[in-house]
């Protein structure tokens, strides 16, 4: 049985020739079938699927020359265009929307052999944390169904953690990726801004939307960002980090956290420095206030991006995005203009924190994932919207447009994963894939174990 293999082994099966992209591509076809009631998948393309891994197999039999992902099953969350297959956005009104050319992400992955196993469910338009679509149905969390798998790549963290796809691309405006990361026990990277090609994606936000992987564990990632962008991070995964300088914030990213989020969180910067990590007390240049900048962009940008549906089709959009397209009138060109300031800003005094440490290692969430149709929380006695809290802490660096990677840290007493995020300075993704792999090495053996049972369960 093939479930739970990683990239590299997947790739060592095909050149050993103990099983073949088609095996492969058909178990995971089955896998998919078999647990249609996780709601990951709006689009299953099977027949394409397999004509791509016929491809990569009679390449591995004749001894061809093979890409980097040569009949590798991923998925791709419905927002990104693919050609020839229906492009929902997980929207009503895109429904029957069929592209006729493929996102920049889709192509690269094609071109290194990547088989798509299909296009998997999100939240309506990207807009939202909970993956609780009213069109496509609510995605489910695999390690309890009554729990979502967070958004707005839902679809892609639930099918990654359940070994329905090898790994998967999401879309991240204000933590899409990483919150599904953290919500399912995989690993997500919301690459630099624009570091991945991001053309033929349905935006929300073009000037804070990102595209990136969302995988099984950090050597999968760094084979993804190698045939995403053409660069070398397989050089990266090295098990030493001592000397590496963590920056440990003072500020907004230890405030408003459920308890035993905080203690997860704590033990995770205790791992890192008996790794040998400098741990380092750093001032954030982030407040609350700022948080807002993320609503003024991305909502100002979505009504623009959806002004035609607005004027003629607002009452097919689903009750909360048809609330926040709508909002977009409610924004003038100076509020614009002045988030558009203020984030550049923020960028600026970023970079610069970036000279004193080499990353800066966050709560990837200030809690775990919560019950399907929930839409508020309760933290330390403070109850505010869930999306609020669940973007509180990794849509900073969607502001900032730099790298930020989410690995999982361990438990909460519900039974769900947490995790932690750490972020670099632009461009470097190198330097967060080498922390991720070498936490991963030491911490995540059982983890990981727990996760490919809980993946034959269901």
């Amino acid at each position: 049985m093939m479930k739970n293999l990683t990239i590299r082994e997947l790739k060592m099966g095909y050149e050993k020739k103990e099983f073949s992209p088609v095996e492969a591509t058909k178990a995971y076809l089955e896998r998919i079938h078999q647990h249609q009631d996780l709601n990951a998948f709006i689009t299953v393309c099977a027949d394409e699927a397999l004509k791509q891994a016929e491809i990569s197999e009679k390449k591995f039999l004749a001894n061809d020359f093979t890409g980097m992902l040569e009949g590798i099953p991923l998925s791709y969350k419905d927002n990104l265009y693919t050609k020839g297959i229906r492009t929902t956005s997980g929207s009503k009104i895109a429904e029957n929307f069929v592209p006729d050319t493929n996102a920049g992400a889709v192509r690269a992955l094609q071109r290194e052999g990547a088989v798509n196993l299909g296009k998997v469910n999100l939240h309506e338009y990207a807009f939202g944390i909970t993956s609780n679509n009213p069109f496509y149905g609510p995605v489910k969390n695999p390690w309890n169904k009554e729990y979502t798998p967070g958004g707005s790549s839902g679809g892609s963290g639930a099918a990654v953690a359940a070994s329905l796809c090898a790994a998967s691309i999401g879309t991240d405006t204000g933590g899409s990726i990483r919150i599904p990361a953290a919500s399912c026990g995989i690993v997500g990277l919301k690459p630099t801004y624009n570091l991945v090609d991001a053309s033929g994606v349905t935006n929300i936000s073009w000037s804070i939307d990102h595209v990136g992987p969302l995988t099984r564990n950090v050597d999968d990632l760094a084979m993804m960002m190698e045939a995403l962008t053409g660069r070398s991070y397989l050089e990266n995964l090295q098990e030493d980090i001592r000397g590496l300088r963590v920056g440990v914030p003072n500020n907004y990213f230890n405030e408003q956290m459920d308890t035993e989020a905080a203690a997860l969180y704590k033990q995770a910067l205790h791992n890192l420095e008996s790794l040998g990590a400098v741990l380092i007390d750093i001032d954030i240049p982030f407040t609350m206030d700022d948080l807002s900048l993320i609503f003024v962009l991305a909502i100002s940008e979505a009504g623009f991006v959806h002004e035609n549906s607005l004027n003629t089709k607002i009452d097919e959009f689903g009750a909360d995005v048809r609330a926040a397209v709508e909002a977009s009138r409610t924004f003038s060109a100076l509020d614009y203009i002045k988030a558009l300031k203020r984030k550049a800003e923020i960028t600026e005094q970023f970079e610069k924190l970036f000279g004193k440490v080499d990353v800066i290692a966050t709560p990837a969430l200030p809690d775990t994932a919560q019950k399907i149709g929930i839409e508020t929380i309760n933290i330390n006695g403070k109850q505010e919207p869930l999306f609020d809290a669940m973007i509180r802490y990794p849509s900073v660096f969607n502001l900032t447009g730099q790298p930020a990677l989410s690995i999982p840290t361990g438990f909460a007493s519900n039974g769900l994963p947490a995790g932690l995020q750490l972020a670099a300075a632009s461009f470097n993704e190198n330097i967060l894939i080498r922390a991720g792999y070498a936490y991963e090495q030491s911490f995540l053996k059982e983890f990981y174990e727990k996760r490919d049972k809980v993946s034959s369960l269901v």
